[in-house]
C-alpha cells in the first residue's frame, strides 16, 4: 500500500496540480487526529482520510478553490452532533483543516518530496516542516524543510535552524503540532514502518503476528529453535530469524532500529533480551510473567547498574489486563497494549 507521500510524489512527476488537506487542530469529538492528511486531485479523487463524511465533504467542496487560486488556507469546519453520530460519535466538534495546493512545477516542491520519499524508502525517520504563517497565500517548496536526526534539507533560515536544534532534542517522540514563533509552522514527524520483533516463537506469538499484521505492524519473528520460527507457522510475519540459543548479540544480528516496539515471550532467557532492549532505545518493550517473575528479573538487572526508571518503562506483566488465559486472549492484551503505546 502507497503512503501518503507516494500519492504525493506520484501526483507530481506526472505533473499533476494537488491539495493537500491536513487536520491541524480538532476540539470536541473528531473522527481523526491532527496530524491526519489527504491528497485531492483536480478530478476529484483522493488518496488518504481525514475522517470520512461531511470533514471530507467540506474539504473537497474547498479545493476546487485553491486549484483556482494557487493559495492555502485554514479552514474551521464545524461538525454537528448529526455528523458525529453520523462517524460513530456522540457528539460534535470543531476542526481546523489546512488546505495547502502543491505545484507540480514547483522545483523546490518536488525536490522536497522526493527527498521524503528516498528517506522513506531507506527507513530513515524525518520530520517535515512547513511555515504557514500567512493564510491565503501560496506555499512554495522554500517554504518547506526537511530534518532528520542529522541532516536538514531546504533552504538556508536562522528560526528553522533554531527549531531543528529544538526537535533534534527528543527526536523520536516527536507528535505533530504547530510551532509558533517569528512564523507559524506545521511540524510532521514521518517515522519509518512500525516494526515489531516477537522475541519467541512459541504459540501466544503465532496468535499475536496474526493480530500485529492487520494493525501494521512490520511484524519479525525471533528465535532460536527453527521447528518453530518459520514461515509455515507464521505466514503473515514480514521476517522469520532463527538465532543461536543463547540470543545474544541480538542488535548486531537484527539490526533493530530506534523506536522499534519489541515483545519478550521467550521460554526462559528473558533477562539476556531485556537487558539487550533496554539499550536499544524502543518505543515499547513489554515482557510476559508474573509478577514474581519481573521482581526476580528486575533485581538481577539493577544489581547489574540499570537504573529503575529504566525498568520502569517495561510493561510487565505484558498486556492490558482482560483477565485473559487462552494463547489467543493473552495475543489480544497484548495487541491492545501495542496500540495504547503507539496512540499514545
Amino acid at each position: 500500500m502507497k503512503t501518503i507521500i507516494e500519492h504525493i510524489v506520484e501526483s507530481l512527476n506526472e505533473q499533476n496540480e494537488i491539495v493537500t488537506a491536513t487536520i491541524v487542530h480538532k476540539s470536541g469529538s473528531a473522527p481523526r487526529e491532527a496530524g491526519a492528511k489527504m491528497v485531492i486531485r483536480k478530478d476529484s479523487s483522493i488518496e488518504g482520510t481525514i475522517g470520512g463524511g461531511t470533514l471530507e465533504a467540506m474539504a473537497m467542496q474547498l479545493a476546487p478553490q485553491k486549484f483556482k487560486t494557487k493559495q492555502c488556507s485554514i479552514e474551521d469546519i464545524e461538525l454537528t452532533d448529526d455528523d458525529a453520530r453520523a462517524a460513530g460519535m456522540v457528539c460534535g466538534g470543531e476542526v481546523s483543516v489546512l488546505l495547502e495546493y502543491i505545484d507540480a512545477l514547483d522545483i523546490h516542491q518536488l525536490n522536497i518530496y522526493h527527498t521524503a520519499k528516498e528517506l522513506k524508502a531507506s527507513e530513515t525517520d524525518f520530520v517535515m516542516i512547513t511555515n504557514i504563517s500567512q493564510a491565503n497565500r501560496r506555499v512554495s517548496g522554500k517554504n518547506k524543510w526537511i530534518c532528520t536526526e542529522t541532516d536538514l534539507y531546504g533552504e538556508d533560515d536562522k528560526e528553522i535552524q533554531s527549531i531543528v536544534r529544538e526537535l533534534r532534542e527528543n527526536f523520536y517522540h516527536i507528535k505533530f503540532h504547530l510551532h509558533v514563533g517569528k512564523n507559524r509552522y506545521m511540524i510532521e514527524p514521518f517515522y519509518t514502518t512500525e516494526r515489531l520483533y516477537i522475541i519467541g516463537a512459541g504459540h501466544v506469538s503465532s496468535q499475536i503476528a496474526a493480530l500485529t499484521k492487520t494493525l501494521g505492524f512490520y511484524t519479525v519473528i525471533v528465535d532460536d529453535r527453527e521447528a518453530f520460527a518459520n514461515k509455515g507457522r507464521f505466514p503473515t510475519a514480514d521476517e522469520v530469524h532463527v538465532v543461536s540459543s543463547t540470543y545474544e548479540n541480538l542488535q548486531q544480528t537484527m539490526h533493530i532500529p530506534k523506536n522499534s516496539y519489541i515483545v519478550i515471550v521467550t521460554r526462559g532467557v528473558d533477562k539476556v533480551v531485556l537487558e539487550q532492549a533496554l539499550h536499544m532505545k524502543a518505543k515499547y518493550i513489554g515482557m510476559i510473567g508474573s509478577k514474581t517473575k519481573r521482581n526476580y528479573v528486575y533485581n538481577q538487572l539493577l544489581g547489574e547498574g540499570f537504573a529503575q526508571k529504566d525498568l520502569d518503562a517495561v510493561c510487565c506483566p505484558i498486556g492490558v489486563s482482560i483477565n485473559a488465559q487462552t494463547p489467543e486472549e493473552i495475543a489480544i492484551s497484548i495487541a491492545a497494549e501495542l496500540i495504547k503505546a503507539r496512540r499514545s
